[in-house]
């Protein structure tokens, strides 16, 4: 339960501007409106309750700096670890209490199209956006292999898949999975050959029928021996796509299905296979 301090009067218009670097680094400029003094006991606080019923919260604390009258600044560089997740933003003044930050204006540019550097041993990626109720907040995601989805397309009766590969290496046995929701055992596979630094595989749709849970998740398998790794869609700025990114549906040559791209609330990539609405 939040105490009295949360919601402290002085506290509630705290708004932090970020900024994201090429290596995935966030900067967060607090700007508190008519407190110009410095407050080198502040922190912002980023918050994860974990899943289940009566889980504990991770926390992460940044210290803020004082930077100009009224701003402090934190960061959270790309060395910094964090689990997979939603993170709530939150300002402290150092006394115990907190209070949700509100977000300003971010600078996400460097994250779009962004291109892991070679060598690295894991991948983190964390987008601020904003909340339905209007707060500040985190999405992050840690992987390592990844697969990062280009410009998937369903055409022809197939579906085109265009990706990279991070932290495995292709092989000439490489395949497409495609899993219902929450199964283990994929139903069809296609094979994945190198296209330039990625790669890309052509999946026919013709013998997939709806599946019984929400759509089909899409996995690559380096090889026959491999783990899979799921395909998603993370290295940009849009924390949501499940919501921000519609792909139309397009209708198979059966004329009694269609099939629809989308994403999940973790930006996986997700096949949907649905049946033909009726003409009115």
């Amino acid at each position: 339960m939040m105490t009295a301090a949360e919601f402290s009067p002085e506290q509630v218009r705290a708004r932090a501007h970020c900024t994201a670097d090429a290596a995935g680094g966030l900067t967060f400029d607090v700007v508190r409106p008519g407190r110009d003094e410095e407050r080198w006991g502040a922190g912002l606080l980023l918050c994860r309750r974990t899943p289940g019923f009566g889980g504990a919260a991770e926390e992460v604390r940044l210290p803020l700096v004082p930077t100009a009258a009224g701003v402090l600044r934190a960061a959270l560089p790309s060395t910094m670890t964090l689990t997979e997740g939603v993170w709530n933003a939150y300002f402290t003044a150092g006394d115990g209490g907190r209070v949700r930050l509100l977000p300003g204006t971010h600078d996400l540019r460097s994250l779009v199209d962004r291109v892991p550097r070679s060598g690295r041993t894991w991948l983190g990626v964390r987008i601020p956006y904003t909340t339905q109720r209007g707060n500040l907040a985190l999405r992050a995601w840690q992987r390592w292999p990844h697969v990062e989805v280009a410009d998937p397309l369903v055409a022809d009766g197939a579906l085109a898949l265009r990706g990279r590969l991070y932290g495995a290496e292709l092989g000439e046995r490489a395949r497409l999975e495609v899993v219902p929701r929450g199964r283990r055992r994929a139903l069809a596979t296609a094979g994945a050959r190198a296209d330039g630094v990625g790669f890309l595989a052509v999946l026919p749709l013709a013998g997939l029928r709806p599946p019984p849970g929400d759509g089909y998740e899409l996995w690559l398998r380096p090889a026959p021996d491999a783990l899979r790794i799921r395909v998603a869609r993370i290295l940009d700025d849009v924390a949501d796509k499940q919501h921000r990114m519609r792909h139309p549906a397009v209708s198979l040559a059966d004329g009694r299905h269609r099939a629809r791209l989308g994403y999940t609330g973790a930006n996986d990539l997700l096949l949907r296979v649905e049946e033909e609405r009726p003409a009115r």
